[in-house]
């Protein structure tokens, strides 16, 4: 499907437009031009969307190359794909491109990976996707809508792009009546299908900002009372609510070995590069990027990207080095 805004290669971000329609006709020039500055346009292309505050299981990702396999798939690969076996019974192994981690974390991960990993990893992921494709469909048919006619509600926080072009928000059915359901990042959470994956400043509606980015920095020492506040701390107890109940990436005969994040990181062959906030602790002092895991609980992460984490700093919080 064509893509309004995409990456033709990596790190440039590009979208495309059409002149600004009305009822589906295109406008003239003279109308679209509202000044020396301002043009109305309509996207040439479909939005993808990453919804804000969750992190599902990988359905498909990018192997990384390893000359020791060299009949391996060089795109996006299904996870249930034997390559995907083979790369996660040994991310570490002789062939890949260097994966710089602290030994703490590598011993970590050691424990999450293996023969079984990328099973298991599949096996949460599918029920994930038809989760909420059964959410939508369900809203569609509770409103009395079809396809054509259904609407999303999108909320936006600071960050509106990821580097994917992806717009980054909460998304909800159309609806004027209040009150309206959650949206489908809570209710993926409250069904134990996503794991939550905050990170600051993009928590809205999860804990309101307001101006800018700077202002919203948090206190140190306050991290309990933000993780209590209003829609995040509903998120976070919804988390704990299916932790304990054993629900879809929590059962606890079979639960998600290796987060998404995780994956990801190892595919890519980076280290991961966002600071922790412990919201379960009130401590004044972000914890490095690979320290995330000593929060044994993930609705108790709140990440930080590095190129926030100088606002910390200056507000109080001590920053550890990269």
């Amino acid at each position: 499907m064509a893509k309004a805004i995409e990456q033709p290669v990596p790190g440039i971000t590009v979208g495309h437009a059409l002149l600004a329609r009305s009822k589906g006709v295109p406008q003239p020039v003279d109308k679209i031009v509202h000044d020396g500055d301002t043009i109305n346009i309509a996207a040439d292309g479909n939005f993808g969307v990453r919804m804000l505050g969750v992190d599902a299981p990988e359905v498909s990702f990018e192997l990384p190359r390893n000359p020791d396999f060299p009949d391996h798939p060089k795109s996006f690969v299904k996870i249930e794909h034997p390559a995907w076996t083979d790369f996660l019974t040994d991310p570490f192994a002789k062939g890949y491109k260097e994966l710089a981690l602290r030994t703490a974390l590598h011993n970590h991960l050691l424990t999450k990976v293996g023969p079984q990993a990328a099973a298991n990893h599949a096996v949460h992921a599918a029920p994930a996707t038809q989760a909420l494709k059964d959410m939508v469909q369900g809203d569609i048919t509770e409103q009395g809508l079809t396809n054509e006619t259904f609407r999303l509600r999108l909320a936006f926080a600071h960050e509106i792009l990821d580097r994917y072009g992806r717009l980054l928000c909460y998304v909800n059915r159309e609806q004027k009546l209040k009150p309206r359901p959650d949206p489908y990042n809570e209710r993926m959470l409250a069904a134990g299908h996503v794991m939550p994956y905050f990170i600051w400043p993009n928590v809205d509606p999860f804990v309101r900002q307001e101006g800018r980015v700077a202002d919203a920095v948090p206190k140190p020492g306050t991290a309990r009372a933000i993780a209590e506040a209003g829609a995040l701390g509903r998120a976070r107890h919804a988390v704990q609510a299916a932790r304990q109940a054993g629900l879809a990436l929590w059962d606890h005969a079979n639960p998600l070995l290796l987060h998404a994040f995780e994956l990801r990181f190892l595919a890519q062959r980076r280290a991961p590069d966002r600071y922790v906030l412990d919201l379960s602790d009130n401590s004044r002092e972000l914890m490095h990027p690979q320290s995330y895991f000593r929060v044994p609980n993930p609705e108790d992460r709140l990440f930080v990207n590095a190129e926030h984490a100088p606002l910390f700093h200056e507000k109080g919080w001590s920053v550890p080095p990269l």
